[in-house]
């Protein structure tokens, strides 16, 4: 079966119960024609989902299976991970909504590497309340690089506006010492891959910011664009990758200057994150980039402030869904179509006819 035949199996770990996370996956799930298009496999509690349900007066029937293997393909399929009675505590982090974050990420993503589900939707965490669980991480980014064994990097995509961050969650006083020549030469070789195969752009162009104001203003506000970011584009750029930059922050997420360029490299999180999120807010997605395995979430926290109100959006979340979609039949088709090309090609033996050719190219 071919990716585009295939109905691709989405895992869908929960966040943290006690934000809007269960709201926008049942939000995205209401209709009943979802199952058309994808196969759900939410990480959860079949009592809770029934509880929060009731309160938002949702229609939705589950499926309850205790291993994600057991899917079934025009259901809305719930991996019972806690059979027990759950107290939710809306719009607050508890002891218990913490735990089950982890314990529903955990089991997304074991199921994941084992090809049960075939891309992961992350529900938003509360990053603080898991390290005081035991979470070794300051993020989903940190867990699954630790998982899967590879450098990754945030990517934050809508269709006009893609958005990549040098360093991630880190203290703005160790952003200068986090970055170097060497590593942003492969942020930008993994961004550039990573249009070619997940998103189809042969040729993509990446702008590169500055670090500094005014990206350092010719070394009068800084000098690392001149000693690392300008020397490692330029190198790139002489072996065949289109970089560009590197472009005050400032001035760039303007419409006519982002849109001449297929993606960004920013140089810290709130760099790259503040414009996206004003310009692409509830369209936008988080994306991990460069890992075997797919990965998205919506753009957004877990909101405390609206949990329980029936008016969180679940936009992010579901073009996170369908993003995930889409890049798994795009790295498939890549993968397919390379594989094809490397094979031998067929001749007929002693006759120095080439059967892959047409019948006039052999004349």
């Amino acid at each position: 079966m071919s990716a585009k035949q295939h109905k691709i199996k989405v895992g869908i770990s929960v966040g943290d119960f006690n934000g809007i996370g269960p709201e926008i996956i049942m939000k995205t799930l209401k209709e009943k024609s979802i199952t058309d298009f994808f196969t759900p496999v939410i990480f959860g509690s079949g009592k809770l989902f029934t509880y929060q349900k009731n309160i938002f007066k949702f229609q939705q029937t589950f499926n309850y299976i205790t291993e994600p293997s057991l899917a079934q393909a025009d259901k809305i399929n719930m991996v019972n991970l806690w059979k027990e009675n759950v107290n939710v505590d809306l719009g607050k982090p508890t002891e218990e909504s913490t735990k089950m974050a982890i314990d529903s990420l955990e089991a997304a993503t074991d199921a994941l590497m084992k090809g049960e589900v075939d891309v992961l939707v992350t529900a938003p965490i509360n990053k603080e309340e898991m390290m005081k669980q035991g979470f070794k991480h300051a993020g989903h980014t940190g867990f699954l690089e630790e998982k899967f064994g590879k450098k990754g990097l945030m990517f934050l995509v809508t269709d006009d506006l893609k958005v990549a961050v040098s360093t991630h969650h880190i203290p703005v006083s160790q952003i200068a010492d986090a970055i170097s020549k060497e590593k942003i030469k492969k942020q930008i070789k993994l961004l550039n891959q990573t249009l070619i195969e997940d998103f189809c752009i042969q040729r993509p162009k990446i702008a590169v910011l500055g670090l500094n104001p005014h990206a350092g203003d010719g070394g009068a506000i800084g000098k690392e664009e001149i000693e690392i970011i300008e020397p490692a584009i330029r190198e790139l750029f002489e072996n065949g990758i289109l970089a560009f930059g590197p472009f005050p922050a400032d001035s760039f997420f303007q419409p006519e200057k982002y849109r001449k360029y297929d993606a960004v490299l920013a140089m810290y999180h709130d760099q790259g994150l503040a414009p996206f999120k004003t310009l692409a807010y509830e369209e936008g997605v988080n994306y991990t980039a460069g890992l075997p395995f797919i990965r998205t979430s919506p753009d957004h926290g877990v909101a405390y402030d609206i949990a329980g109100q029936g008016i969180a959006d679940e936009h992010s979340f579901s073009e996170a869904i369908f993003a995930a979609i889409k890049i798994y039949k795009n790295r498939s088709e890549y993968r397919d179509l390379m594989e094809n090309r490397m094979k031998p090609r067929k001749s007929v033996a002693g006759n120095g006819v080439d059967e892959d050719l047409p019948e006039e190219e052999n004349s």
